[in-house]
């Protein structure tokens, strides 16, 4: 949320060309770190927990220091590779922008290894605040820089202030990589002395070499790192087949291709963004407890603990499907109120918002397929949804008028194949039932429709008692008071949707007192609604 809340400053700052540009930059940076970097925690907390379940925590140790080494090599040449091959990896007013990107990199590699080593003790809440730091600092850093450079470039032309805008963002996600590692040494370092109490006690006999650690810390993330660089290849590859065929073929201009794709990647695709990392954050917590209860041998425990995952994820996704449906542009005038593209913008998120769930599925039964030794299984997925949704995107492009929207239906393509294969691959690995059969997801879907119509129809009523009130439905009304028009009506829209939905989830009977106790603060959540006398 907090990374999504500066998204609407910064647009207005550097706008929808700089945006462009941004993006472009770091669509690139995002796949070398995914090379590098970004999968080491999930890979290392499955190594690491594994160990763990077991009382090894000597091995536990010799394994983190392996995985420093590594990602400090990687992360060197990954970092090497964005400076001096920025050239070739992106055109025209894009290489600036992924050079000031190049640092992160590094910097990414060792926070991924301190992260994973806190999520295989089964403990989230250092990575939690690490993020939030990240966050902060990355919004506050982002927002400043691009206003700064942006004035330094006063004088210039738009295209060159635009690249000084983005730039100066760039310099803001570096800033807020570098605030969580040095809060996670920090907490690293406090541990020190429990960590050591802990290797002290181990009476394993077992201690393995750092050659054959180093085997399994390769064996283990090159899938997790190719599954997760084949998902997102698609976006870049998408980005670069967009961009040439719409220059080349079409004869659009750079600038207006630019704006094109930064209104879909940077407004569009960073909404549905939101719920989707709740999945991604679902997976990273489940994934070493996924991994314990296999490594103990028990298949139940194992196909319990993915079911209740894919449960609770789908619990989020389907009502924020519907809620980005059926607001798709109060939500977009709240947080990019660019009036000259919002209706684009909330066009395309519209469509967009099916990928939501089919995504954060998808994102958990990844985790589920890794965490259970079939680390290759995702990669195939993606490879398949790869090659298909390519197709489709080079045909609608080529043969049709449809541009940017080419782009949401190939991503919706995408997203889909990908649900399915991996949906055939665990009912062939964890019994021949569905981790989230139709019957079960039904109700949450019927609770998400009266949801999303009950939200639409507060929204309309609000916004056409104000309109009549205050004159905002005539032309020339002010962008302010239309923007505080829309956030008040869109606010009390989003609580009438909470609370529909989950009056109409609870009377349902979807979700029971068991659910309840197996969520995080699920005690609390039990007592609220006993109160309310809903169940």
């Amino acid at each position: 949320m907090i990374g999504l809340l500066y998204q609407a400053p910064l647009a207005a700052i550097i706008g929808d060309e700089g945006n462009g540009y941004y993006s472009l930059a770091y669509n690139i940076y995002t796949i070398v770190l995914l090379i590098s970097s970004y999968s080491i925690p999930s890979a290392i907390s499955k190594i690491m927990a594994e160990r763990i379940a077991l009382g090894e925590y000597r091995n536990v140790q010799r394994i983190f220091r392996v995985s420093l080494y590594y990602v400090l090599i990687v992360g060197s040449v990954a970092g090497l590779l964005l400076f001096f091959g920025a050239p070739v990896l992106v055109s025209g007013s894009s290489i600036p922008v992924l050079r000031v990107f190049a640092p992160t990199v590094f910097i990414f590699g060792i926070l991924g290894v301190l992260r994973g080593y806190y999520q295989a003790h089964s403990s989230m809440i250092q990575t939690s605040i690490s993020q939030i730091i990240e966050q902060i600092l990355n919004a506050g850093m982002s927002l400043f820089m691009a206003w700064l450079l942006m004035r330094q470039a006063a004088n210039q032309d738009a295209t060159t202030k635009a690249v000084y805008g983005a730039s100066g963002s760039a310099l803001g996600t570096g800033s807020g990589v570098l605030g969580a590692l040095i809060f996670m040494l920090i907490v690293y370092y406090l541990s020190l002395p429990k960590i050591r109490k802990r290797v002290r006690l181990d009476t394993t006999e077992t201690e393995e070499s750092y050659g054959a650690i180093f085997r399994e810390v390769i064996r283990v993330v090159t899938p997790f790192i190719l599954s997760s660089f084949v998902m997102n290849l698609t976006t870049a590859m998408n980005q670069t087949i967009f961009t040439r065929v719409m220059m080349g073929v079409r004869g659009y201009e750079e600038v207006t291709t630019t704006m094109q794709y930064g209104i879909f990647s940077r407004k569009a695709v960073v909404i549905t963004n939101i719920p989707i990392s709740i999945a991604t954050a679902t997976s990273a917590a489940i994934i070493p407890h996924i991994s314990s209860a296999f490594a103990t041998g028990s298949r139940r425990e194992t196909t319990r603990r993915a079911r209740q995952a894919v449960w609770l994820t789908s619990l989020i996704a389907v009502p924020c499907t519907m809620a980005l449906l059926f607001l798709a542009k109060p939500v977009t005038m709240v947080l990019f109120p660019q009036m000259e593209s919002l209706e684009e913008a909330s066009r395309l998120l519209m469509i967009l918002s099916v990928t939501v769930f089919f995504y954060s599925i998808s994102t958990v039964t990844n985790a589920v397929l890794q965490a259970v030794e079939h680390m290759n299984l995702p990669l195939v997925s993606a490879a398949i949804a790869l090659v298909i949704q390519t197709a489709v995107l080079v045909l609608l492009l080529v043969k049709t008028d449809l541009d940017v929207y080419a782009l949401v239906i190939a991503s919706i393509v995408y997203s889909i194949l990908i649900f399915i294969a991996n949906e055939i691959f665990l009912r062939k690995y964890l019994g021949r039932h569905a981790l989230l059969g139709m019957r079960r997801l039904s109700k949450p879907l019927i609770s998400s429709l009266a949801m999303g119509v009950g939200a639409f129809g507060t929204y309309e009523i609000l916004i056409t008692i104000m309109s009549g009130a205050f004159h905002f439905g005539e032309s020339g009304a002010p962008v302010k008071e239309l923007y505080f028009a829309n956030l008040i009506a869109f606010l009390a829209a989003a609580v009438v949707a909470v609370f529909l939905y989950a009056f109409v989830l609870v009377k349902s009977g979807a979700v029971t007192e068991n659910d309840l106790l197996s969520m995080p603060k699920g005690e609390k959540i039990l007592g609220w609604l006993k109160k309310m006398r809903w169940m």
